[in-house]
């Protein structure tokens, strides 16, 4: 099976068990999208998701606080949640007003390490 089918798998996983993840989309380090489970802007996302993680990196390393596990942006309508899935793609989710952010993060984590993992097989 293809790296994007796979990496999809388990962005739908993430929704089935987080009922308030409203899509996600996964990408390179380098803002190519990888698959996409939302319903529009997958490639924009992708693109800013990638700029965002190279901020959120280059922060944690000059104040010195260890590698990046994920950026939560909170709005008004809801919540954007970036988490690096090893070392090459990038993890967005969107979640809706009112979620369980605790959940949200634990499940995200939980999805990043499984996209990781199948990078790590396809490479």
């Amino acid at each position: 099976m293809e790296l994007r089918q796979e990496v999809l798998e388990e962005m739908t996983l993430l929704r089935e068990r987080t009922p308030d993840v409203t899509g996600s989309v996964a990408c390179t380090v380098d803002g190519l999208q990888v698959a996409c489970d939302m319903q529009d802007g997958g490639e924009q996302a992708a693109a800013l998701s990638a700029a965002l993680l190279a901020m959120s990196r280059r922060m944690l390393i000059m104040t010195g606080q260890g590698a990046m596990e994920e950026t939560l942006i909170s709005g008004t309508a809801g919540f954007v949640a970036f988490y690096a899935a090893g070392p090459t793609i990038v993890l967005t989710v969107l979640a809706g007003p009112g979620t369980n952010v605790g959940l949200l993060r634990l499940e995200g984590r939980k999805t990043a390490a499984g996209v990781a993992a199948v990078a790590a097989r396809k490479h």
